[in-house]
Order: structure tokens, then sequence, then C-alpha cells
């Protein structure tokens, strides 16, 4: 006998049970391995590199340190101050010549003048001439004959500048012994200025 079944579509009922049944299933075991192995779910950081633009500046600079004896340094340092008294010699006898020319003094004025650059260049020869350098350094010594050669000629060009202010000419003489008081003058302010770069730089 043939059995009837009420119900035409019975996985009506039968479908939703399963899907209870493994949701139930599925949230039981995650719960417990959840629980159980004490899993922390961390976010992984990807870390963000960052590339910065260096600039290196090359500051790095070439020196040569020249450590000289003492008494070197010493004698640089006496003709370094004769170079100065040479330049101010040099202003004090344009100057009384400009003034001469000019007629802005007398001529006795003038005479004494002169006069007093003879007494000065004297002095300075002797200044220039003692006491020297070292008598180790053969060139510093060769180069000093050469300034005491040019300290003697200022010396004479000062007595002549003096005999062409005393001369009865229009002013050639006196012209003349200038330019080579300014020429001989001028070479020892470079032979010093020669001395001590070249001292300088070895």
């Amino acid at each position: 006998m043939e059995t009837f079944n009420p119900d035409p579509k019975p996985g009506r009922i039968v479908l939703p049970l399963v899907l209870i049944g493994m949701i139930a299933t599925t949230y039981t075991f995650i719960n417990r391995v959840a629980t159980n192995n004490d899993i922390n779910i961390v976010a992984e950081e990807t870390p963000v590199e960052t590339i910065a633009e260096v600039v290196v500046e090359d500051t790095s600079t070439t020196t040569t340190s020249t450590t000289l004896p003492d008494n070197y340094v010493a004698y640089l340092e006496e003709i370094t101050a004769e170079k100065i008294q040479a330049t101010e010699l040099g202003k004090e006898v344009l100057e009384a010549n400009e003034n001469w020319d000019d007629k802005t003094v007398t001529y006795q004025e003038a005479k004494d003048e002169f006069r007093a650059f003879i007494a000065t260049a004297e002095q300075f020869v002797s200044i220039v001439s003692d006491p020297g350098p070292p008598n180790e350094y053969a060139n510093l010594v060769t180069s000093h004959e050469e300034l005491k050669t040019l300290v003697n000629l200022i010396y004479l060009d000062t007595v002549e500048l003096l005999a062409g202010l005393e001369s009865s000419d229009t002013g050639e003489q006196r012209s003349a012994a200038l330019d080579a008081f300014n020429n001989d003058l001028d070479q020892f302010i470079k032979k010093i200025e020669e001395i001590v770069a070249s001292a300088t730089s070895s």
C-alpha cells in the first residue's frame, strides 16, 4: 500500500536544518580554537622606507704647514718691519718734493726736510745692515746682501735729492734723483716681499 506524504517538497525543511547545523558547528569550532590557543590577531604593519637625499659638501682643503726655526722667523719679522719703514720714508719724500714744487713751503723749510731724509736714510742703512740674517741660512745671507746694496743706494738718492734742490738748474737734477730714489725703494720693498714669500711657500 502506498504511503501518503502530505508535503510534496520535503527538502524545504531539511535544507534549513542542515544550514543551521553547519553554522553552529563552524561557530563552535572557531570559538574553541581561539579560546584554547590564546590567539591574538595582530595587524601587520608594512614599514615605509623613507629615502632621503644626502648632499655631502666637500670642505676639505689642502694646506701645507711649514715650521721654520725661531731665528729664521725673527729675521722675516725684522725685514717686514723694515719694509714698512721704507714705505713711510717713500711717502714722506714724495710729499716733501710735491710741497716744494707747489711752493707751499719755503726754500729753507724744503732744505731742512731734505736734510732730515738724509739722516733718516743713513740710520736706515744701519738698521738694515745689522744684525742681518742667521749665518747658517746661505739663501738669506745672499738675499740680505742685495738689500744692503739697495738701502745704500736709497741713502745716496736722498743726498742727491738735496743736491738737486740746491742746484741752480730748473729741477732736472732733483727730478732724476727722485726717479732713482723711487726705483731703488721699489726694488728694496719687492726684494723683501720675495724673501718672505719664498720662505713661507717652501
